[in-house]
């Protein structure tokens, strides 16, 4: 089976902009199989993401899918002049039950993710934080009516994280930026791409 055929499940994430675009993509994941969970969210860039994704805006609308294909189709059919963001799941690191509601997902991406070892270490560095209750590897394709001024180098190392917790977004980003320094702090480099506070559960 080649690549282009694989399909996985994952996260998709793409702009609010209240316009009819928008409207009629939130309304389809509404009704859609495809759909296991909606959300409205804020999404935050990284300082070292940022240069990549200079149309970023702040409202998106995040849903966790089970078909990357169709996911692939609904976003060529409403292609928006802001980036849609798809991460693709290869690899669950664990899912587990954990206290508390997700209101907060975090995405990071790793500048070398080849080596098998380093990507047991990262997965035992995030069990061991109590509030992460889903951690999966992947890849992340864009979709935009503009094309890019620079392409993101990384989008083939790609860690998506769910933090359950009923504390502030504030809160819960500082224990995602510990999180990440606990990895960083054993010599491998996970940046962050983007965060994703969880606002409105639509689904």
């Amino acid at each position: 089976m080649s690549e282009l055929a694989m399909v996985y499940s994952g996260y998709v994430c793409a702009p609010y902009l209240h316009d009819h675009t928008s409207v009629e993509l939130k309304e389809s994941w509404m009704h859609s199989k495809n759909i296991e969970k909606l959300f409205f969210v804020t999404g935050t860039f990284s300082t070292e993401s940022k240069p990549y994704f200079s149309d970023s805006t702040n409202h998106y609308i995040l849903a966790k899918f089970r078909d990357s294909e169709q996911i692939s189709k609904d976003l060529t059919m409403n292609n928006q002049v802001k980036t849609s963001f798809v991460f693709n799941i290869q690899d669950d690191l664990f899912q587990r039950e954990v206290d508390g509601n997700t209101n907060f997902i975090s995405i990071y991406y790793l500048e070398y993710g080849d080596d098998g070892e380093d990507l047991q270490e990262i997965a035992n560095i995030l069990l061991k934080r109590d509030k992460i209750e889903i951690a999966g590897l992947g890849n992340m394709d864009t979709f935009c009516s503009t094309p890019p001024k620079f392409t993101f180098p990384y989008s083939q190392n790609i860690v998506v994280i769910e933090v359950a917790s009923e504390k502030s977004h504030q809160s819960v980003k500082k224990y995602c930026d510990q999180t990440r320094r606990d990895v960083n702090r054993k010599g491998l480099t996970m940046t962050n791409l983007m965060s994703l506070s969880i606002l409105d559960q639509l689904k």
